[in-house]
């Protein structure tokens, strides 16, 4: 028998100290639990994706310096340890076999992604084919780093035909809404094709936009998921491989061989958890406490505080009303409502007379103009400066509360609403705003005010606004931006079923609004494109398919 521990844990990037204990920790975890060997993600001793901190040769001599503590601190245990290796050549993607407290084989990832948010070419070496294997408890094993088992030319294949029974997987795989069902079915091929078990074990944890949602499992020969990890916590999965079946012992009871399956979520819970997840971590990561939102009485912005409140807490959640002149009794009351039903703390700053003060500023300059979206802006500007003003007396960070609709076609204001330290639901669509409340109040008391879901949706800029007067209905928007920015599709397959007109809008809003999107605050991604790491259109752009 072989006693596994998967140890999906969330370090943070640079932390070389920090992850290093928690690493030591686990490790003592293991050992608590009799296994023979404890496995964690990919880079997990850097954190990952830990970017140019790699072009610093100190950063990289002291994370194998930390490497060789956390060996020093595994007598008993074989563990596998994400780390960067050096040589003469360069720097390496790496996995540290250490045999107890010795460090062994160390393995070099062989297929380096350079798609979407990964760009690991730009870093590191590639690794030579024929390595990865050691045998442990008579056992023949083998290891492999995250894109070896994805790609269909990985060393998986080699290390079969070189006799691996079982192969482990180190995994820092971001989550989107649609990458769980791709892992499964991937892993479970790959354990056919090889007829070895696979260990997959994920990091789990929000760095800046992206958040690793963990889901390690283990594959089975004939191709069955038969354990799995809970997704958005830390974990030490535990499971015994007999000569027959695998069976699993859950971590820190007993060692009860059933085999623990990870309850499903449904694709709304994903998101909200992981919403959760890279909110919490960026704030405290990054060294906050407390965060402020502007709540305008909205549905983006009370989703925003509902995230904020399940992340933090509470007592760590300001929310500030800023009502103009167009602001209605209905979205000022339900501000309040939505406040007191979360229990945090609510601030009204009324905006009128700075309105006032700026008008009469700008009077002599625009006699004789129409109003238009100038004094439209100036509101959420104000707005805007008022957020940041709290922010930079009491060290609160800002969250702002623009969605991916109105973000992809610049229905946003520049240093107004986009003004702030993290944009939460920067790349959830409006359709998933509203689905996002019903699952959030489906969770117990309903805490965003039901007038707030069924009130269409307005900036509250002018009289009688309302965003569809700008835009497409967003059901149809949605789909729009859906395949032209997350699946590339053309003008002409975007133009069909009479949406013609409204392709072309769509496209056009996006493209002329790429210069805000720059100057946007980090988002959560959570679709399979979001803006930022893995969207890359020029500002200065006139192509046109039309």
């Amino acid at each position: 028998m072989l006693r596994v521990a998967q140890a999906q844990i969330n370090p943070t990037v640079g932390d070389l100290k920090g992850n290093t204990k928690k690493i030591i920790a686990y490790i003592e975890k293991a050992k608590g639990n009799k296994a023979d060997i404890v496995v964690f993600p990919e880079l997990v001793l850097t954190g990952y994706p830990p970017e140019d901190l790699l072009h610093k040769d100190h950063f990289v001599k002291d994370n194998i310096k930390a490497l060789k503590t956390i060996a020093a601190k595994s007598k008993g245990i074989f563990a596998i340890v994400g780390f960067v290796d050096k040589d003469s050549k360069g720097i390496y993607n790496a996995a540290a076999v250490i045999d107890n407290g010795k460090i062994g084989k160390v393995y070099h990832k062989q297929k380096l992604p350079n798609y979407g948010v990964f760009d690991e070419q730009r870093y590191f070496c590639e690794g030579k084919s024929g390595s990865g294997m050691f045998t442990l408890n008579k056992v023949k094993c083998a290891v492999n780093i995250c894109e070896d088992i994805w790609h269909d030319k990985g060393p998986f294949k080699e290390q079969a035909k070189k006799g691996a029974a079982i192969i482990f997987n180190l995994s820092s795989s971001p989550y989107d809404y649609t990458k769980l069902k791709q892992r499964e079915r991937l892993l479970a091929k790959r354990s056919k094709q090889t007829k070895a078990y696979i260990f997959y074990t994920n990091l789990i944890g929000g760095q800046d936009e992206l958040v690793f949602d963990g889901g390690s499992l283990v594959a089975a020969p004939n191709g069955k998921i038969i354990s799995s990890a809970d997704r958005f916590k830390e974990e030490l999965l535990i499971n015994d491989v007999h000569k027959g079946p695998i069976k699993a012992a859950k971590a820190y009871g007993r060692n009860i061989t059933v085999v623990k399956k990870a309850k499903p979520q449904t694709q709304i819970a994903s998101i909200y958890n992981a919403l959760v997840l890279g909110t919490k971590d960026y704030i405290g990561k990054n060294g906050f406490s407390k965060v402020v939102i502007g709540l305008s009485g909205g549905i983006d912005s009370a989703l925003v505080a509902a995230v904020a409140v399940d992340a933090i807490g509470r007592d760590n959640v300001i929310g500030v009303s800023m009502p103009s002149k167009y602001s209605s009794k209905g979205t000022q009351t339900d501000a309040k409502r939505l406040a007191k039903n979360l229990g945090i703390e609510f601030k009204e700053i009324p905006i009128r007379s700075l309105v006032g003060a700026f008008d009469r500023a700008l009077k002599p300059y625009f006699k004789g103009l129409k109003a238009n979206v100038a004094e439209e802006n100036i509101q959420a500007r104000i707005r805007g400066n008022l957020l940041m003003a709290l922010s930079n007396k009491f060290g609160w960070l800002v969250l702002t509360t623009g969605n991916k609709s109105e973000m992809a076609v610049g229905y946003c204001t520049l240093y107004g609403d986009m003004c702030g330290g993290f944009a939460v639901i920067k790349d959830v669509p409006k359709t998933k705003v509203y689905a996002l409340c019903e699952y959030r109040n489906a969770q117990g008391k309903t805490v965003i005010p039901v007038s707030i879901i069924k009130r269409a949706p307005s900036a509250e800029l002018r009289s009688n606004q309302k965003d569809q007067d700008s835009l497409p209905d967003y059901g149809l928007l949605d789909e729009l931006l859906s395949g032209y920015v997350e699946k590339h599709q053309s003008f002409a397959k975007m133009a069909g079923k009479g949406r013609k007109n409204a392709a072309i809008k769509a496209i056009n809003l996006v493209d002329l609004s790429e210069y805000k999107r720059r100057q946007a605050p980090p988002g959560i991604k959570i679709t399979p494109r979001a803006f930022g790491r893995d969207w890359r259109l020029p500002i200065t752009n006139k192509y046109k398919e039309f």
